[in-house]
């Protein structure tokens, strides 16, 4: 199959792709149902990096199992360039999928993702499209996410195989995310490795995505599922623990406000998300660090310090446990090569009260 010439739009922006080397090829199977906001979400990408670079960075066309435009899940028919067929191994074979989650088991689709996975191409699921690559026996021992609202299914199918809770996983020759946005964090990821972090960070821009990837974040947040709790000693602890994130409040204080005992309100925590509310408490303070890194021009020192962290090494550590990165180099892959330079040895620290 020969591939459609490279999309390379006019657009206002500009940013030059460095030693932007050959074409990368994409061919997105779309299956009955398939979510249309993370199709869109995987190909705009794409799209505004050619568009930014000026460049044929990348190159994709859509298939079908007949060939045949298909219906999204909000009813929208979209048109494909031909039916399944066998593929170069240097494009990457994404299944897009949806609502109902088994449409992606289909004989011909596996067929397909198993053939290509054979002959050394890389594969991967959006959404319920890693039903087609568990159908085809490629996600034992690996690292892979779906939407969360259909891991419960999915666990039950194939009971041997855990999704993570991340929003994406590239784990060697498999691609796969939970769909929606995660799509835009998944191809952001792909688009630093294959022309850097400073190009990403322009389409990420222009996504008006404020956060570049390289931190994969779970797809629910642990206040999330805790505020759909309604239970109103939790939803209170939570804000009150968002409002003291620099000075962070020690355990008994924050149950003699919630009117419960410390152990009691461990037991409502553990019960809720498995975790002690000093860990949650730790995590918003994390994310809070994130984001600053992610956003602003602040040192670590001074966002360690505006997360309640009383040293950079403390939070550092807790940064990597949590994220599996350093924030340094969170915050290299965000700033200009002037902001990336070891910080100069800070002064002694002010005292800060211990956290717990």
């Amino acid at each position: 199959m020969l591939p459609n010439e490279p999309l390379i739009p006019k657009g206002a922006a500009y940013f030059p792709a460095p030693d932007p080397g050959p074409t990368r090829n994409y061919a997105f199977l779309l299956v009955p149902g398939f979510t249309l906001l993370a199709f869109v979400s995987a190909v705009e990408p794409l799209r505004i990096a050619n568009q930014l670079s000026q460049k044929p960075l990348y190159r994709w066309r859509l298939l079908s199992e007949t060939g045949e435009m298909v219906a999204s899940s909000s009813g929208i028919p979209v048109g494909v360039d031909g039916r399944i067929e066998v593929l170069d191994k240097t494009t990457r074979l994404i299944v897009c999928a949806g609502n109902p989650q088994m449409a992606a088991a289909s004989p011909a689709i596996v067929a397909a993702v198993q053939r290509h996975h054979r002959f050394g191409g890389i594969v991967g699921g959006v959404c319920t499209g890693a039903i087609a690559l568990a159908r085809a026996g490629l996600l034992d021992g690996r690292r892979f996410t779906l939407h969360w609202e259909n891991q419960p299914g999915f666990v039950e199918t194939f009971p041997r195989l855990a999704p993570s809770p991340a929003r994406f996983e590239v784990d060697g020759p498999l691609l796969t995310c939970g769909g929606g946005a995660a799509a835009t964090d998944m191809m952001l990821s792909i688009i630093a490795e294959d022309h850097g972090s400073a190009f990403a960070a322009m389409v990420s821009e222009m996504c008006l995505r404020t956060v570049m990837p390289g931190v994969n974040a779970e797809q629910r947040s642990s206040t999330a599922a805790l505020m759909s709790s309604r239970n109103p000693v939790l939803v209170a602890t939570i804000t009150l623990m968002n409002r003291h994130l620099d000075q962070p409040l020690s355990m008994e204080e924050l149950a003699a406000a919630a009117g419960y005992s410390r152990r009691h309100l461990e037991r409502l925590f553990r019960d809720a998300v498995g975790k002690s509310p000093a860990d949650f408490y730790r995590g918003l303070r994390l994310d809070l660090g994130r984001n600053l890194l992610s956003t602003t021009e602040m040192t670590l020192l001074e966002v360690s310090l505006a997360c309640g962290f009383a040293t950079v090494s403390h939070f550092s550590k807790s940064f990597r446990a949590r994220f599996g990165t350093a924030p340094t180099r969170l915050a290299q892959g965000m700033r200009p090569a002037a902001r990336t330079a070891p910080a100069r040895a800070a002064p002694q620290e002010p005292a800060a009260r211990p956290l717990r």
